[in-house]
């Protein structure tokens, strides 16, 4: 298919190592999840190659380490720019291969590149510390240097931002990288990557291994002793298996992982910021995030008009290709996905939800279903208690503040969750007694590169973003000196 890009070699099927471009013997499709059409044919590559990449970036590792701060920030403000100036490209190519609307994939690449414009800067802000010696004779200082190869698996829903907000604090913190894309979404990877050997990133700093053996691929980043960090977002249960693998070589981990966020309408709060707030946080990207609102409770005096507002202004959702700027809601990123909303759909209502708008297949083809609002959701639906990833908003009634603290945090997740209210110790308390890693208080968006975003429970280890996100790709050395 073409997608009428200003410069067509952003479209790069090739994975790159040691600054080449390579092919491999071996080819996957990438098929465009809107129409089926194949985008391009990646390469498919193997673990002996992810190996070839991780000894590439150890080799660049120290040359890397020993420029100045300011020499690495300026390149990454270089790769900022040239991410902004080839915006409609990316968004393009993101929205083609995964599917969300073209102005989702427009502001991912102004997000994912405000990372790397965030940790550009925040690199040269890596401070170590003197500490007052505990003997006259005694000097303490306190040194930061970079951990060395970080190997990075991401996944297909935000394509560009996962990898910009993993890449972006490794380099400033001059370490190394390989990175390996989702099989589905490897071309924002490699296109980001072409801009970034552009920006004038040496060869072998950045390395982007695509392939479809997720298995030996994934293996091979967490058991090379080379690899002496692991960054991941996915899956809580691949953070186990990539836990358990990690083990042997004591490789430090971050984790971004499964969410059931818990989104909650107080009697008090203004009715309308709630319901738009509602739409954000649970129709974006098609409802395929982390972060997304997964349950949504109201209590008693605001249940019935906030579930017919939102049931009208969902309603009115037009379903359809992301690069149609009319759509707000793309398809679903491959069948397992849409099976997966179905069954969760049909349990409900076989349950006795009722439905509130939506609950079909679209016509528009065989990924897309209408974004949909369920109420009267009984106790044990498995809305409730998975992850659904897909476009459907189950509405709860609850009566007390205590009630639905306890009900938000009855899941072994704890990423993202929001409430609304008007009452300031209410938002207080509340927020103090949410077990999650991200609070939203009267908005239904969150992410931004300023804030730590991460979860605790089973969401996972560690925080992206903000200046604490720089501190998981840092070593700390104790230097005691006589005198």
């Amino acid at each position: 298919m073409s997608l009428d890009l200003a410069r067509p070699e952003l479209l790069e099927p090739r994975a790159l190592i040691a600054g080449a471009w390579i092919a491999g013997q071996n080819r996957s499709d990438v098929t465009n999840p809107a129409t089926g059409e194949v985008i391009a044919h990646a390469a498919d590559l193997t673990a002996a190659e992810m190996r070839q990449a991780i000894d590439a970036a150890h080799d660049a590792g120290p040359a890397w380490a020993a420029r100045t701060a300011r020499e690495r920030a300026d390149i990454l403000m270089r790769w900022h720019d040239l991410m902004l100036d080839n915006q409609e490209d990316l968004a393009r190519i993101l929205t083609a291969e995964m599917g969300k609307p073209i102005a989702e994939a427009r502001g991912e690449i102004a997000y994912g590149a405000s990372f790397i414009r965030w940790f550009a800067e925040e690199g040269r802000r890596v401070y170590g510390d003197i500490i007052p010696g505990h003997q006259p004779d005694k000097r303490i200082m306190v040194l930061k240097q970079p951990i060395g190869v970080v190997g990075s698996i991401t996944p297909w829903n935000f394509p560009n931002a996962m990898i910009a907000r993993k890449v972006a604090p490794a380099l400033a913190a001059g370490c190394t990288f390989v990175g390996r894309p989702a099989e589905s979404t490897p071309l924002s990877a490699t296109a980001m990557a072409r801009l970034g050997h552009e920006a004038g990133l040496p060869d072998g700093v950045l390395n982007i291994v695509t392939g479809s053996d997720s298995a030996g691929l994934g293996a091979e980043l967490c058991r090379n002793p080379k690899v002496r960090k692991l960054t991941f977002t996915g899956s809580t249960e691949v953070g186990r298996i990539l836990m358990r693998q990690c083990a042997q070589n004591i490789t430090k981990l971050s984790l971004e992982l499964g969410g059931n966020a818990p989104f909650i309408v107080f009697d008090d709060a203004d009715l309308e910021a709630a319901v738009q707030g509602a739409i954000m946080a649970k129709y974006r990207n098609g409802g395929q995030t982390c972060v997304c609102a997964n349950r949504i409770y109201v209590q008693d005096g605001l249940h019935d008009a906030f579930v017919e507002r939102l049931g009208e202004a969902v309603a009115a959702m037009k379903v359809g290709p992301g690069l149609d700027e009319t759509n707000q809601i793309g398809p679903l990123i491959d069948q397992p996905a849409m099976d997966k909303v179905q069954a969760h759909l049909d349990d409900a209502v076989g349950r006795g939800a009722r439905l509130v708008a939506g609950g079909r297949r679209s016509d528009q083809g065989p990924l897309y279903f209408e974004p949909t609002v369920l109420a009267d959701i009984q106790p044990g639906t498995r809305l409730l208690a998975e992850e659904t990833f897909g476009p459907i908003a189950p509405v709860v009634r609850f009566h007390s503040e205590t009630e639905v603290i306890a009900m938000a945090n009855a899941t072994e997740f704890g990423l993202a969750a929001y409430f609304y209210t008007r009452d300031l110790g209410r938002s207080w308390r509340v927020a103090e007694a949410l077990e999650y890693g991200i609070v939203g208080l009267n908005t239904g968006l969150i992410s931004t590169a300023e804030a730590p975003f991460g979860g605790v429970k089973a969401s996972g280890l560690g925080r992206e973003g903000s200046r604490y996100g720089i501190d998981d790709f840092l070593e700390i050395k104790y230097l005691c000196a006589a005198v």
